[in-house]
């Protein structure tokens, strides 16, 4: 069903003057009692910023977009602490609480703009996304994102049915971010995307959901070649939402694919469910349709980088650093017909091919 409004929610589209490094390390002073200095961190909308103490402590600074929704931010700082709990040896980084023992500051900033800023825990360790990995480490990674799947059954929050850009059960909704799109043969290849999400999202409603992470990708795990469990931090729950199980798995499962297209897409993708299916399950509907849904992640992640790098031209590298890849990887998709993109897992467990509604 068509959602119009979809892409601006979240802060996507609001502008804001950034918040300077010293007036984050003055905040963390006052309201935390932690005197340290502040450095910013590349982030998609917020302003975030390392601190780092003189005793040699870090602590993570976030502060909201002003078009943020603080019960949104809320939602990720409840559901960080329910992790800690149900499964406290997950690398997540934990909440600090202000000196008024308040885990979310609503704070106006020096240009007067309202900002809900909160500090986390920092975590150490080497991007994924700026290392190679073995089949047997993308097999650790894969059992650290059923872990924390695991640990995230039974939360809940008031905010988490929110319409989130990135959380594919809303793909269509961006359908007239198109209009952005220049090139009119990648138009057609963006409108095929949708095409072929609107044929699997009937048997999308049926599927299991939850709240998660929802963008478990490279640049959000951290890793340590040498530790035995390889992953030492998951970070960034700035996506998380009540969305499908299968959801969350093709996002991870995309964002492992190589940035050259090559005839087996999935190749390493699969030494990750592999780990995921040692933790927890996934059904055969689940498997057929993680290969569609990841395809999805690419139509939103053209769609949504395209429009915001028209309107955000100073954070254009950070915006597109992941959209030129993704036309030849969704060209792969498209090349291929659908029952050969649903049987592309289904071996993961040994399940029969399951055929879906054709193009």
């Amino acid at each position: 069903m068509f959602q119009p409004g979809v892409a601006e929610a979240a802060g996507l589209s609001a502008r804001h003057l950034r918040m300077s490094e010293d007036e984050a390390a003055a905040l963390v002073a006052e309201r935390f009692g932690i005197v340290g200095r502040a450095s910013r961190l590349a982030a998609e909308k917020d302003d975030t910023f390392r601190i780092l103490a003189a005793d040699g402590s870090a602590h993570v600074l976030k502060a909201s977009n002003p078009g943020e929704d603080p019960a949104e931010i809320d939602l990720q700082l409840a559901l960080l602490e329910h992790v800690r709990q149900a499964d406290p040896s997950l690398p997540v980084p934990r909440v600090v609480r202000s000196l008024d023992g308040e885990r979310l500051l609503a704070h106006a900033d020096r240009a007067g703009q309202p900002r809900s800023t909160r500090l986390l825990t920092y975590l150490a360790g080497t991007l994924l996304s700026d290392t190679a990995s073995t089949a047997a480490q993308r097999g650790k990674v894969g059992e650290m994102q059923a872990r924390l799947r695991l640990a995230m059954a039974g939360f809940s929050h008031p905010a988490d049915c929110r319409r989130l850009p990135w959380d594919m059960l809303h793909l269509l909704g961006l359908e007239p971010l198109l209009a952005h799109i220049e090139e009119a043969d990648r138009r057609t290849a963006l409108r095929r995307g949708l095409d072929r999400f609107a044929a699997i999202e009937p048997a999308l409603a049926a599927c299991r959901r939850q709240v998660l992470h929802n963008d478990f990708s490279r640049g959000n795990i951290l890793v340590d070649r040498g530790a035995p469990a390889f992953v030492t931090g998951i970070i960034d729950f700035g996506d998380a939402v009540r969305t499908a199980i299968a959801v969350d798995v093709a996002t991870a499962l995309a964002n492992q694919f190589p940035a050259a297209a090559t005839v087996d897409l999935f190749g390493d993708g699969r030494d990750l469910l592999r780990g995921y299916l040692r933790v927890a399950d996934l059904t055969e509907q689940e498997l057929v349709l993680i290969p569609h849904l990841a395809m999805a992640r690419l139509v939103a992640r053209i769609l949504l980088t395209v429009w915001r790098s028209k309107l955000f031209t100073d954070n254009v590298a950070y915006i597109m650093r992941n959209t030129h890849q993704s036309w030849a990887q969704l060209d792969w998709f498209l090349e291929r017909p659908v029952e050969e993109i649903s049987a592309q897992l289904l071996h993961a467990h040994g399940a029969r091919p399951h055929m879906l509604t054709k193009e």
